[in-house]
């Protein structure tokens, strides 16, 4: 069995840099480390929380009274295209490091902060790509009954932001398996440092939030005609960006306690020193009351709140 620490202080494990300890912490390199992990917290009684890039969550300042499983090491294999990597692997470094080995077409998610699994649970993208695009198949531990299956994509119920995984907890996604194409080793560094250029342009970086806090919401048909107007550029799916939302129901800049929607990107709830996990809460009901109230739209949170 794996060593199992006591009451890790979680605030400096996640992006937020917020939230209080965790009663039991264990890593897991491995599969079998994690069905060690659900062995004993079984045994326990205690409650188990996986923890990955600790990029997109909230932890609360009172911490977790369960056994936090934080999944560690960069590990991947790849054979024609087809690469299986552990939930744990930085999804930047695994983009990288294919493309150096000629292995590319999803460049566009370079810069996604988190881990793999992390990406696959949230059906994570940017400009136009998700992960969907390229995940072939999913394996993932039951904790229930300790079943392990694949998931073909087609299971993996993928849409915006939105995945089976993430609306069933008790799997655990253990692998991911992708398939790439065939690329230009050069071209692949100067298209994924690219976009890494234009993530730094349009979003914050280097503070202490959790990426964008808010989904991108469906809005009515007047709504997304006030946007398309303003802004000069179709709206996906029906959804306006969160931020401008925001923006526009004068909520830039709100603050409670130490935490703020930020001045340069409003859907960035950052943590300026001190802020604590209520703070943000309470942030984050304040936005979306206001924003409902004036435009009818309801935000939902694309952070996970613990």
């Amino acid at each position: 069995m794996q060593k199992i620490k006591e009451n890790i202080p979680l605030a400096r494990l996640t992006t937020f840099e917020i939230g209080g300890t965790a009663r039991y912490m264990t890593e897991a390199r491995k599969d079998d480390d994690i069905r060690g992990a659900i062995q004993w917290a079984k045994e326990k009684g205690m409650r188990l929380v996986v923890l990955a890039g600790g990029s997109n969550v909230l932890v609360p300042d009172e911490g977790l009274d369960a056994l936090v499983v934080r999944l560690v090491g960069n590990l991947y294999s790849v054979s024609d295209g087809v690469v299986d990597a552990w939930a744990g692997t930085n999804l930047l470094v695994l983009v990288r490091a294919l493309g150096a080995q000629g292995w590319g077409g999803w460049e566009k998610l370079a810069g996604i902060p988190g881990t793999v699994g992390g990406a696959v649970r949230g059906n994570a993208g940017a400009f136009g790509s998700e992960i969907k695009d390229f995940v072939t198949e999913v394996r993932a531990l039951n904790i229930d009954n300790g079943e392990v299956r694949e998931f073909a994509n087609s299971e993996g119920d993928f849409s915006y932001r939105h995945s089976f995984f993430k609306d069933h907890s008790e799997w655990i996604i253990l692998r991911v398996q992708v398939k790439l194409v065939h690329v230009e080793p050069a071209e692949s560094a100067k298209l994924a440092e690219e976009t890494i250029v234009e993530r730094e342009r349009r979003h914050l970086q280097n503070v202490k939030a959790a990426g964008s806090f808010f989904m991108n919401p469906k809005a009515p048909p007047d709504i997304v005609a006030m946007f398309e107007k303003e802004k000069k550029v179709r709206s996906r799916e029906g959804r306006v960006p969160a931020g401008w939302l925001i923006e526009k129901a004068g909520m830039k800049g709100a603050s409670v306690g130490g935490a703020i929607a930020s001045l340069q990107h409003p859907n960035y709830i950052v943590n300026q020193g001190g802020a604590t996990s209520h703070d943000v809460c309470n942030l984050a009901q304040v936005i979306k009351l206001e924003v409902e109230n004036q435009f009818g739209v309801e935000l939902h949170e694309e952070a996970t709140v613990l």
